[in-house]
């Protein structure tokens, strides 16, 4: 039974990393203006440095919970910190009122309705979860 349990874990954990390694974009809605971001422009909105997209329009950034671990591999890969950093960097943010933080949602479906329903919202998904109505304007390299 050990063997079993031990075995079903291996699996399930090289199967969340391979997935969470692979395949990580940044959507946007379907009607929304732009085309493509750099990495550099979804850190500056993401950490609250712009709340508008190049074109000037405003900006929802949307994100998943703490406990996803597809929000601490987005964190990791676009500005090296984990969650529990981010948290601290946006308490210190909200105690002086200079930003709102990203809003989460309850799920990546959740992200994906929300982007689909709203022109100015921004997500980062798996890319096999892109759907109709949405736009990837930039996709993660794979770790080497």
């Amino acid at each position: 039974m050990k063997k079993t349990v031990l075995a079903l874990l291996t699996y399930a954990t090289l199967t969340w990393a391979n997935a969470a390694q692979a395949g990580l974009v940044v959507v946007v809605n379907q009607a929304n203006p732009v085309e493509e971001l750099s990495s550099r422009q979804i850190m500056d909105l993401y950490m609250g440095r712009y709340t508008a997209y190049p074109d000037g329009s405003s900006v929802k950034t949307t994100d998943l919970p703490d406990n996803s671990p597809l929000r601490e591999d987005f964190y990791n890969r676009l500005v090296g910190k984990s969650v529990a950093q981010i948290n601290a960097y946006w308490a210190r943010l909200l105690f002086t009122g200079k930003a709102e933080p990203p809003q989460a949602k309850p799920s990546e479906k959740d992200v994906v309705d929300y982007v689909r329903e709203n022109r100015n919202a921004i997500a980062y998904i798996m890319e096999s979860d892109v759907a109709d109505g949405l736009k990837v304007v930039f996709r993660f390299e794979d770790p080497k």
